[in-house]
């Protein structure tokens, strides 16, 4: 596996022949991780290299127990071709999922499958903290118990919240690292290639890798969690802008003189339109007498959080199912200035407030009819994602793919 973990500093040693031949091994392991099983000849076309070559690839990748020849394929009037895949244990990934309260983690293999329990740890993010040791001692704990070889480990990709440039690795809004970048910080605890990513970005490469954006060449990925984030896919390509920070649609100034928000501005569409203004909502209510059950979990001393009031909806609690809307209707308005800027040709909205389905996707619906154009909203597919709880982890291990074979 050593051609997938050479350094730069080693490719730059190595002839062009020598070279080459990596980087088509990459490239090819690549192909076949996103994409499955293939032919010789499928290989050969879409990287645009003889089948000799490819063929002379791919019997070296099955020497180095890579891939391995998975069945055959359909005839297109000649001998059935031999289908190429990856090996289920070519190679191991460990997705790393930051969010504001806390951290989970999980090891993945070549074929996507989760070999490992989907760990969750509280670890609570505020401006100026430093857990990078904390994180790091759990995913260690993790590899050890997981019975992997460590050298079989080829990445680690870590996505969180914030304002986040890839590039550099670093995370203006959290982590306070005077001297070093996230990234580089934990690589030279891994030794190991790190890559890190705004959440709301990974969620995008997620869906755009496994979920209902493959395919598509515009989608909008919106994430409603406690905070609204979103990542974009334009032109078949995530979208990052000049600094890294494209996308940060919770942050559109929507009321005027309105809540303070945590950015620092008053009136963004994340006071209105997020998991953490369903709870406000929900509180202001309570407070003034409204009847619901989730009195009764106020009255027991719980903390009232998103998926509390999405469940009392679902329910058939009426308040619940009222501030659901309002929330609806308010990213409604935020989903019409997209549908004009962009004119995507679709639009998924993930998250555990998106996990209220049609009390939410009704009022964006009513929004978009009385403030967007006719012709450019029926153009454009709204849809719950379903990638599920998960999707952070898939989208950081499709991140570590990207760059490693990418290179």
């Amino acid at each position: 596996m050593d051609f997938l973990t050479k350094s730069e500093k080693v490719l730059e040693q190595l002839s062009n022949v020598e070279k080459k031949k990596l980087l088509l091994k990459r490239r090819i392991v690549r192909y076949l991780y996103f994409h499955g099983s293939k032919s010789a000849a499928e290989i050969s076309k879409k990287l645009k290299s003889s089948i000799p070559t490819i063929t002379t690839i791919i019997n070296e990748l099955i020497t180095a127990n890579v891939i391995t020849e998975q069945g055959q394929g359909i005839s297109s009037g000649g001998r059935r071709p031999i289908l190429y895949g990856l090996q289920n244990n070519a190679f191991y990934i460990l997705g790393i999922d930051i969010s504001r309260l806390s951290t989970k983690m999980a090891i993945l293999n070549s074929k996507l499958e989760i070999i490992t329990p989907v760990e969750s740890y509280s670890i609570k993010l505020k401006n100026y903290s430093n857990p990078i040791d904390e994180i790091y001692q759990h995913a260690i704990n993790l590899i050890e118990t997981s019975g992997i070889k460590p050298n079989s480990l080829i990445g680690i990709g870590i996505d969180m919240p914030g304002l986040v440039d890839s590039k550099s690795g670093t995370n203006y809004t959290y982590f306070n690292l005077k001297n070093s970048s996230i990234a580089l910080s934990f690589q030279e605890k891994f030794k190991l290639p790190v890559f890190i990513e705004n959440d709301a970005k990974i969620r995008a490469l997620a869906e755009y890798r496994y979920g209902q954006a493959k395919n598509t060449k515009n989608t909008l990925i919106i994430h409603l969690g406690w905070n609204l984030g979103m990542g974009m896919i334009i032109h078949g390509k995530l979208l990052r802008g000049h600094s890294g920070f494209a996308g940060e649609f919770g942050h559109i100034p929507m009321i005027e003189n309105g809540i303070l928000c945590n950015c620092g501005k008053q009136g963004c569409l994340e006071t209105v339109a997020s998991g953490s203004a369903l709870v406000r909502l929900a509180k202001e209510g309570l407070s003034t007498g409204k009847n619901s059950t989730l009195n009764n979990i106020i009255e027991n001393g719980e903390e009232l959080i998103p998926k509390t009031i999405i469940n009392a909806a679902n329910n058939g609690d009426q308040f619940a199912i009222s501030i659901i809307s309002k929330v609806g209707f308010e990213l409604g308005k935020g989903i019409a200035i997209l549908i004009q800027l962009l004119n995507p040709e679709l639009i998924i909205l993930g998250g555990r407030v998106a996990e209220a389905n049609q009390y939410l996707l009704t009022p964006i619906e009513q929004a978009l009819n009385h403030y967007s154009i006719p012709k450019l909203r029926n153009q454009t597919k709204i849809v719950i994602s379903k990638l599920g709880v998960n999707a952070n982890i898939l989208g950081s291990v499709a991140m570590v793919i990207e760059n490693i074979f990418e290179k």
